[in-house]
């Protein structure tokens, strides 16, 4: 039985640090482990253009603990009206490294995305041109559409098409959470790819629903049922070079997501790395763990993969209850839980 491991070391390659005094928090609890992440820009106001990226981008190097070696890869948020010169400058700058499709109203700070994506091909065009990685949060809005149904619905009617369309885009299906979404990955050629959550990859709708509703384990896109979860471990698990690591950590206030209304997103950057391997490990699968987390994104990105390494130790211990960020209590995912793998501290 395997004790150690040795990785490359892995990126997270679909994260929120949110912003201001919540940084503190979430900057080190991601750099310990990771060494880039591509940083989420749905703040409020949104991220849409190069130089609110940079500003952003210096707010987060200014949290990164001493003697870190962690880099923020900055997204820029499409909007009805991005113009294609914003592309252009995008293009040319070293620090964005994609643009991030918000369909209006679907998550999080999503109020400015994207009202209709067939109508923005004009954007698509710009992206492929300057081989720019699109990356889409794959839901419909519409009311009268089932919210377990709406990834499906979005991939009929938009992302077929754009896939058709435009051939040399690089499309990231970021947090697939069903079969079809799957399924448009596999069959989308090599410049289709998709994150994977530890959340989709560790839970179905079940796990929300079941006993009362969980507000922790809330989050958009929803969970689903068991056959759709089984057909994104079965990706990981055969270790395809399309899927890899991509968190959607999205820190709330406990007190946010214990409410009438409670906020969508699981808080997960502190356990992220365990928490695939622990999965791995039950499925006799650990030597998948390193192209998922270390390889296939950078590949993707067409980025060096990372010249260090970090080291994972089998030892029990858990998830703490808590944690505090900004002056408030947050409740991470899987609190309390048992995991019988860990970052190895004194590396």
């Amino acid at each position: 039985m395997t004790d150690t491991l040795t990785l490359t070391r892995p990126d997270d390659w679909h994260l929120h640090f949110r912003d201001g005094a919540m940084l503190e928090e979430t900057v080190p609890a991601t750099a310990r482990v990771f060494r880039r992440a591509i940083v989420m820009p749905n703040l409020t106001p949104p991220v849409t253009t190069v130089a609110l990226a940079e500003a952003y981008r210096e707010r987060i190097l200014a949290a990164i603990p001493a003697g870190v070696d962690f880099e923020p890869l900055m997204v820029l948020y499409l909007t009805d009206e991005t113009p294609v010169e914003e592309i252009e400058r995008a293009a040319q700058s070293p620090f964005v490294h994609a643009f991030k499709l918000y369909p209006a109203g679907a998550t999080t700070n999503s109020d400015s995305g994207v009202t209709n994506p067939a109508r923005i091909h004009h954007l698509y065009e710009a992206l492929e041109k300057h081989d720019l990685p699109f990356l889409v949060h794959g839901e419909v809005t519409e009311p009268e559409i089932d919210i377990f149904d709406r990834e499906r619905v979005f991939i009929d009617r938009y992302l077929n098409d754009i896939r058709e369309r435009f051939p040399a885009l690089r499309i990231v299906f970021e947090h697939v959470t069903t079969s079809e979404g799957v399924d448009f990955v596999r069959e989308g050629g090599d410049l289709t790819a998709a994150t994977v959550t530890p959340q989709h990859l560790l839970m179905n709708r079940n796990d929300l629903l079941v006993g009362g509703v969980r507000p922790h384990n809330y989050c958009l896109p929803v969970l689903k049922r068991r056959t759709h979860q089984q057909a994104i471990q079965q990706a990981v698990l055969e270790g395809h070079p399309r899927f890899f690591l991509g968190t959607d950590s999205a820190p709330h206030a406990r007190d946010k997501k214990e409410a009438a209304c409670g906020c969508a997103g699981c808080y997960s950057a502190r356990a992220a790395l365990p928490l695939y391997a622990s999965f791995l490990d039950r499925h006799g699968a650990l030597d998948k763990l390193e192209g998922f987390a270390s390889h296939f994104g950078a590949d993707f990105y067409r980025l060096p993969r990372n010249p260090d390494t970090v080291n994972l130790e089998r030892r029990d211990w858990a998830v703490p209850e808590t944690v505090t960020a900004a002056g408030e209590d947050m409740v991470p995912f899987m609190a309390g839980q048992a995991l019988p793998w860990a970052i190895r501290e004194s590396q």
